[in-house]
């Protein structure tokens, strides 16, 4: 077994035993007529199911959007970590992440939320939060919540202090990957350490590079 599977295999595990552990907890309570603490716990083990369902369709999407500029002529790389763990503020968030390639050029996908005390809390409500973050272009990046409707529907919206809050659809997944697939999309002033080795330097010149180019 590889380490990603075999990290998978421990999350998966983490995941069921939490669940089970929801579930003994609520009948306990539901027995000793703490119907608080029980309606409690059964919103956790709905939200859970909500914050499952929502990341997978969002991580899905953007994939298969992604296969779809594919056939159509592009080259993008693909890949997944299933064991990701990412921070956004104070909240330490655990879930995955979809990596998108187009040579030098990444957009990473990453959702997630605190999964034990020590994780802190989401700040501003919501129960999961995502990054769409474009490597090197930071005003292309947005911050997306995970709320729920009062019917209970999940929907990401993205942190952009709009009203009403804008959400997540398959339009904005397919701007975000028609930005990774435009190399003339660059933001001089904004690159860090983690694009490449080669510093600041390498990347402006790589950037001026990609706009001269037809």
């Amino acid at each position: 077994m590889s380490d990603s599977e075999s990290a998978k295999q421990k999350v998966d595990e983490l995941d069921e035993t939490w669940a089970a552990a929801l579930a003994e907890a609520e009948a306990q309570a539901r027995a000793a007529g703490r119907v608080d603490i029980s309606e409690y716990l059964a919103l956790r083990k709905s939200n859970d199911l909500l914050r499952k369902t929502a990341c997978d369709w969002l991580l899905a999407t953007f994939q298969n959007v992604a296969g779809e500029m594919n056939r159509a002529g592009a080259s993008l790389q693909i890949s997944n970590d299933d064991n990701y763990h990412f921070t956004v503020g104070s909240a330490g968030l655990v879930g995955k992440l979809l990596k998108l390639e187009n040579g030098i050029r990444q957009l990473l996908v990453e959702v997630g939320w605190p999964r034990v005390p020590a994780d802190g809390f989401i700040r501003g409500g919501g129960i999961a939060l995502g990054r769409l973050r474009h490597v090197g272009i930071k005003s292309a990046s947005e911050l997306i919540r995970l709320v729920t409707s009062p019917e209970g529907t999940p929907r990401w919206i993205v942190e952009n202090n709009h009203e009403p809050a804008e959400e997540i659809r398959d339009a904005n997944i397919r701007q975000h990957i028609a930005i990774l697939l435009d190399s003339s999309r660059v933001d001089e002033i904004h690159f860090s350490s983690e694009c490449t080795p080669g510093g600041r330097g390498t990347l402006l010149a790589i950037a001026a590079a990609a706009r001269r180019s037809p």
